[in-house]
């Protein structure tokens, strides 16, 4: 079942006076509850049970995969990464322009140039990406806040990927 479809089964049962949904798709059975637990009504155990971040509601997904060898549990965890993506949307990201390897400072026993709730202005240096033993100096593309720092220090990032994610000021 794809996760539009989960989610819009969650919105029901908020919206709706009921307390639990069950349904049957092509052999997988979806129950979602408004109160978590950790058995069914028959006694069997979920293979995922999931508390869905952002709801004033508990609300539990319990997915039994009947035939398709855990695929239902991979889409039920795709489901909470894309909320948990979903918050991240008024974020501004500062991607890596090349590929290389990511440093946070200039040196290995300096001090990182930012870090997590640092307050960053356009134009300033956040990070060096070595690329064909050149240090490229990576500058901010915003002026906000640090709220992320997506990267691992002195380990290959790739074109494109996120760097930072910068909350606008």
């Amino acid at each position: 079942m794809r996760t539009s479809k989960i989610r819009a089964l969650i919105r029901l049962v908020e919206d709706s006076g009921i307390d639990e949904l069950e349904v049957t798709y092509w052999g997988r059975k979806v129950s979602i509850r408004k109160k978590a637990s950790c058995a069914d009504n028959n006694g069997h155990h979920p293979q995922v049970a999931t508390r869905m971040p952002d709801n004033s509601i508990e609300t539990a997904i319990i997915v039994g995969n009947q035939s398709a060898g855990g695929q239902t549990a991979e889409t039920v965890k795709a489901a909470v990464r894309e909320t948990a993506a979903a918050k991240k949307e008024n974020l501004l990201e500062i991607k890596s322009p090349m590929v290389g390897t990511f440093y946070r400072a200039p040196a290995p026993d300096a001090k990182p140039f930012v870090a997590a709730g640092d307050k960053v202005s356009r134009g300033q240096v956040i990070c060096i990406i070595e690329a064909m033993k050149l240090m490229n100096e990576i500058e901010s593309e915003f002026d906000g806040r640090i709220a992320e720092i997506s990267a691992q220090n002195a380990q290959p990032v790739q074109f494109g990927q996120p760097l930072f994610l910068i909350e606008p000021l």
